[in-house]
């Protein structure tokens, strides 16, 4: 189990200001687990794995792995990064170009403390290789590797000394898109199969959503939020959250007046908006409301129930499994996701509808 506690680290840019790359930051990841750092570029996510890697030296807070502390600024100690025993994989995977995939994952093995014997060399490697999928190709020259196989193999070099933690900084994002999806699917089951805990960092929000056990999101240095995936997509704790965690809608609101049951009627751009709201609210509050794509309901005929307003389709995006509509009502432009079923053409008019239980409201900022 991975255990980090009120982590600060900072850091001088060019100019001599001091960054503030990791603020306050605290997270426990469970034995087996993938825990992924998400948020957009210099928000602190890789400054927080560095740290735990022991590539960076934190001005304060703690690190235990297995209740082992490898840093503690209150304790004094730091533990060097070639003593941590973690495996890690960075973005820009560093192959040796001069070595054969069996010598580039063994490679480990044999500048380590422990020594093996070349009996032992050859059956961890050919065991991690397997994992990977990659004992077929142990004889080739790494250089040969396209991106994919690349990718494995750095995971196989990480693995190959069982460490107690792996750390993946972005490693699909040098991949096309096509080969992402496949990769992801076989890192998910690799983390899986070998149960190791595992600390992820992206900034692809689908990337996150589709591995991680739980993810947390930062800004500007701090979480913002920890929780599951489907948590994190559906019950988002702030504005920053709803925005980077995949595609939403926003609306302006006043509170017309509190109801039972935690509704509550807000007055919006659009018109008169239902929503369960979980927190207390009274009347005249500003608040914002969060609505996905895919919970903006389109039809060609009326549909029943509150929350409906008539407008104008406006765009219309072909994707394949779906098409996304830029709809007009009132003065806004909202975005929908529906199946390609729905036919209505640029300029014909659609009604839309929102269920109150699918809007996220939080108070304004």
């Amino acid at each position: 189990m991975l255990t980090v506690h009120g982590l600060y680290t900072e850091y001088p840019n060019e100019r001599g200001d001091i960054v503030k790359a990791a603020q306050d930051v605290t997270f426990t990841v469970e034995e087996g687990r993938l825990f992924t750092l998400l948020g957009p570029s210099g928000c602190g996510k890789t400054t927080t794995l560095r740290s735990i890697a022991g590539l960076e030296r934190p001005r304060a807070g703690e690190i235990s792995v297995n209740d082992r502390v490898v840093f503690s600024s209150s304790k004094g100690v730091f533990v060097s990064p070639n003593r941590r025993g973690f495996g890690m994989v960075f973005q820009s995977y560093a192959i040796w170009p001069h070595m054969t995939v069996f010598e580039n994952a063994a490679f480990p093995l044999q500048v380590g403390d422990k020594k093996y014997t070349r009996a032992q060399v050859r059956e961890h490697v050919m065991r991690v290789l397997t994992a990977v999928q990659l004992d077929e190709l142990a004889d080739r020259e790494a250089t040969k590797l396209s991106g994919g196989p690349q990718q494995q193999l750095a995971l196989a070099r990480a693995l190959v000394m069982e460490p107690a933690l792996l750390l993946l900084d972005e490693p699909l994002s040098n991949l096309d898109a096509k080969l992402r999806d496949r990769m992801r699917f076989e890192l998910k089951r690799l983390q899986r199969e070998l149960k190791i805990t595992t600390v992820y960092v992206t900034h692809d929000q689908s990337e996150a959503l589709a591995l991680s056990h739980e993810i947390a999101v930062m800004n500007q240095g701090r979480i913002q939020q920890i929780g599951r995936p489907r948590d994190i997509y559906e019950n988002p704790v702030n504005q920053f959250v709803a925005d980077f965690v995949g595609n939403t809608n926003f609306l302006d609101g006043t509170v017309i007046r509190a109801e039972v049951q935690d509704r509550c009627i807000l007055d919006t751009d659009i018109g008169r908006l239902a929503v369960k709201f979980a927190k207390p609210v009274k009347a005249n509050d500003r608040v914002a409301i969060s609505i996905r794509p895919e919970d903006v309901e389109l039809a060609e005929s009326r549909p029943a129930g509150e929350n409906v307003w008539q407008g104008t389709v406006e765009q219309k995006v072909f994707l394949g499994e779906a098409i996304d509509f830029r709809v007009t009502v009132g003065p806004r432009s909202l975005l929908s996701r529906q199946h390609p079923t729905l036919r209505t053409p640029v300029g014909g008019s659609i009604f839309v509808r929102v269920n109150p239980e699918k809007c996220v409201v939080f108070s304004a900022s």
